[in-house]
């Protein structure tokens, strides 16, 4: 006969045995069962459960194009939210399926309340990262639908099922506007095209200075027809590359026609002239917005080599309120950091557009996938706010593509500073010249013993003349403390300021 106090003892093993198969069978759905006896029901969902994990393992690996794909793609970001839903549910299921069928018989009121506690909280550990994750789906597919329209009007956008069709290169134009408070309209400061190889992801980003005058229109274009002689619009400060975005349709409103965005619009025609390039697309950034992008991120870490400005305006000779001064790894909030891209007050165009180009840098570097992951739905709304482009939806799959190109593709860079043009008086015949020989593959290199008796030879033009040598240079790490230059401008002390 046995004792009751052996009775209880075997219950307690029993029940405290049901609720460790309980946990694992949460853990890995399809263990509970088979410790409850249900074999098949439980070798069906334990290969399920195998089945997801697979694959997820592929997406992470070598399915991470379609992974891409599928989170550009609003349809079937609807469906992952689904999938997401019946998932999570099914799991709940199989949490409280697998307790009932190992909860003992007869079991006291108090270890019932415990159970019950654990299974609520089995169910919460699965429902959670559920809901999150159907709500970075949805925080995803609304910034999809807000950037990127199937059905936005553009005066130079082609509307085609295959967007990039057969073109070798795709040529997107990347504005960088500098709107804001106390700020008449936007003046687009940072204007370059990438051009991308399509077959290989090889990129050339061709930067265009703020300060360019007279920037050409395509003869077919009737902005040629109001601007004969290039674009001119009252006084001289009024007629730069950075001011088409704003006065162009200020003047013209309705010149080209029915578009969303008729500055942008302007600049891909002016701009693809001066190139002698088609351009497909634009991405505008206005830095605005740049600040919240910044913060949201937790700040920024960049390399100050000089005295960096804090406002002032070179026009009326007023003096910066601050400076930023030179140091390595320097940690910045958003307002420092738009301060650190925007500066110019005694510097040149060409020294702001290398901080902006290191900011961007510092920005993609900064957003690893656990703060992206903590800040995705402020950053999505931040993104809405300051992001818009010409990008139709049904472009996005090929852009995907093409990015997975790039990612292990090279990267070269032609800036038109002072070396290579005059802004005040360009030459659009030489910019074009430029850019062809840019976009030219790279001469192959002679063999040794070459016919000049050297162990190599440089390349030659049909005629035998030595050929120009490729001006795109591979983009380098232009964004690394040098502390000589910094400890010069160390030296040197702060400029003045309104303050000072």
């Amino acid at each position: 006969m046995h004792s009751p106090g052996r009775g209880r003892r075997r219950a307690e093993r029993s029940f405290g045995s049901a609720l460790g198969w309980t946990v694992l069978g949460a853990v890995v759905p399809g263990t509970a069962f088979l410790a409850a006896g249900r074999r098949v029901l439980g070798a069906i969902t334990l290969l399920l459960f195998l089945l997801l994990v697979g694959g997820g393992v592929w997406l992470a690996t070598g399915g991470r194009r379609t992974a891409v794909r599928t989170a550009v793609d609003t349809g079937a970001l609807l469906w992952v939210v689904g999938t997401i839903a019946l998932v999570a549910l099914l799991w709940i299921v199989v949490v409280v399926a697998g307790y009932r069928m190992l909860l003992p018989p007869r079991v006291g009121r108090g270890r019932h309340l415990l159970g019950a506690v654990v299974v609520l909280l089995l169910v919460a550990a699965v429902a959670a990262p559920a809901v999150l994750a159907g709500r970075l789906a949805m925080t995803q597919r609304d910034l999809i639908a807000e950037v990127f329209d199937d059905n936005g009007r553009s005066a130079t956008v082609i509307d085609t099922p295959d967007p990039f069709g057969d073109k070798e290169r795709v040529n997107v134009l990347l504005l960088g506007g500098d709107g804001g408070e106390g700020r008449d309209g936007v003046r687009t400061d940072t204007v370059i095209v990438a051009s991308i190889d399509t077959a290989t992801g090889d990129t050339i980003l061709f930067s265009l200075p703020r300060n360019l005058e007279n920037l050409p229109f395509p003869a077919d274009s009737p902005l040629a027809e109001v601007y004969p002689d290039g674009f001119e619009a009252g006084d001289e400060s009024e007629s730069l590359l950075n001011a088409v975005y704003r006065n162009g349709p200020a003047e013209y409103p309705d010149i080209l026609g029915p578009t969303d965005n008729p500055g942008a619009d302007f600049l891909k025609l002016g701009v693809g002239e001066a190139l002698g390039l088609t351009i497909d697309y634009y991405v505008l950034v206005n830095l605005d917005g740049f600040s919240s992008l910044v913060d949201a991120l937790g700040g920024i870490t960049v390399n100050v080599n000089y005295y960096v400005p804090v406002g002032g305006e070179p026009s009326t000779g007023s003096l910066p309120d601050a400076y930023i001064a030179p140091g390595p790894n320097q940690h910045m909030d958003g307002p420092t950091a738009l301060a650190f891209a925007r500066g110019r007050f005694g510097l040149t165009d060409y020294d702001r557009m290398a901080r902006q180009r290191c900011t961007i840098d510092s920005i993609i570097q900064a957003a690893n996938p656990v703060r992206l992951l903590a800040k995705y739905q402020e950053l999505a709304a931040t993104t809405q706010d300051i992001v818009s482009t010409d990008i139709p939806r049904s472009a996005l799959d090929d852009f995907v593509d093409v990015a997975f190109l790039v990612k292990d593709a090279t990267t070269r860079s032609v800036v038109f500073d002072s070396t290579l043009i005059d802004p005040a008086y360009p030459d659009y015949d030489q910019m074009r010249q430029i850019v062809q020989e840019a976009l030219a593959p790279a001469p192959a290199t002679p063999s040794s013993g070459a016919a000049n008796g050297s162990g190599s030879a440089a390349p030659t033009t049909g005629a035998g003349a030595p050929a120009s040598p490729n001006p795109a240079a591979d983009v380098g790490d232009a964004c690394a403390y040098d502390p000589a230059q910094a400890q010069d401008a160390l030296a040197e002390g702060e400029p003045p300021t309104k303050n000072g």
